[in-house]
């Protein structure tokens, strides 16, 4: 499998308009893949179809389109029109994402998200066949959905995972999986249930895909760095997905007493309490060699697409730009 190297954009701070010069930069510069994220700022899908049409090589994926916020036939619509603006080019990344997201944000009930993923599944692959598909599932219910612009090159389907039956499930019937927060010591465990999974089903796991969004944190100093890295962690790893994935890796008790003091409201506190043991392990920071050598080490433990994500440790909109584009630059540098 060629040596793949991803970046997230938009970056922040960067306005979406002039992410053509930095994309098409971004194919100078030796990346080769551009993957959008789904959270609280762009969608996954428009700033994907503006780089179709401003770049030629790079290939574009999405991680991850939610499959709650979407119903099934706007997802392989979105995604029929990407295969068709960047043939050959895309990848559909999609996952189940969190509660904030699907319930807090958009009022629409997150249950079911297995059975969710594994109906979106068979439901893109026959949509994307040209079949007209009816789907009476446990948490899908739709009857005769035939795309009329199929997709002469149907796109690979990546699936965000992070515990044992989504990686399964991922591995069994998707191209590609999605990982994130976690250390590179933890990549085999996880890609080992991707993996056997794949096996089971009579593929080939070693053409399993395996995309990894790696945090990269910019500072001028450490000391920086690290008060911005306990926020994100207390962000993410507090939340009850994150908090049973890292417990199912082994650090429930590392993290117990944050988790504890983030439930009694003591914020600061929880601050305090993350561990600086687990900002080791799975965010980066510090100068090119640490990032890239820390990034390697993903990569030989499995992952075969890191995909940086870069995060700028400033308010300032200006500030935010020329770090990220700084990071971008120095990460690709001979």
């Amino acid at each position: 499998m060629t040596d793949r190297w991803g970046i997230t954009f938009p970056l922040e701070g960067v306005p979406l308009l002039e992410h053509r010069e930095v994309l098409q930069e971004a194919e100078r510069l030796g990346y080769t893949d551009a993957w959008t994220a789904e959270v609280d700022g762009t969608d996954a899908f428009v700033p994907l179809a503006l780089a179709a049409s401003w770049t030629s090589e790079l290939r574009l994926g999405s991680a991850i389109a939610n499959v709650f916020t979407r119903g099934p036939a706007l997802l392989a619509m979105e995604a029929a029109a990407m295969a068709e603006a960047a043939p050959g080019r895309f990848c559909l990344g999609i996952g189940t994402s969190s509660p904030a997201i699907v319930e807090r944000w958009n009022g629409v009930p997150l249950r079911r998200p297995l059975g969710r993923m594994r109906e979106t599944l068979e439901f893109l692959r026959q949509a994307f066949a040209g079949e007209k598909v009816s789907v009476e599932g446990e948490s899908l219910k739709t009857r005769g959905f035939r795309l009329s612009r199929r997709p002469t090159q149907p796109p690979p389907i990546f699936v965000g995972a992070l515990r044992e039956r989504m990686l399964a499930l991922a591995g069994s019937k998707a191209d590609g999986v999605i990982i994130n927060w976690l250390a590179p010591g933890d990549v085999p465990k996880v890609v080992g249930v991707a993996k056997e999974a794949a096996r089971a089903a009579g593929k080939d796991p070693e053409a399993l895909e395996i995309a990894c969004r790696i945090f990269v944190v910019t500072a001028a100093d450490e000391a920086t760095a690290r008060g911005l890295a306990r926020f994100m962690i207390t962000a993410y790893l507090t939340t009850p997905v994150y908090a049973a994935f890292h417990e199912w890796l082994g650090r429930g008790e590392l993290l117990r007493p944050m988790a504890e003091a983030w439930r009694a409201g003591d914020r600061q506190e929880a601050l305090k309490l993350v561990p600086d043991e687990v900002i080791d392990d799975v965010l980066i920071f510090g100068d090119r060699r640490r990032v890239r050598e820390k990034i390697e080490a993903y990569r030989q433990n499995g992952v075969t697409l890191p995909i940086v994500n870069i995060v700028p440790v400033s308010l300032d909109p200006a500030e935010r730009a020329a770090m990220s584009l700084a990071a971008f630059r120095e990460l690709t540098a001979p």
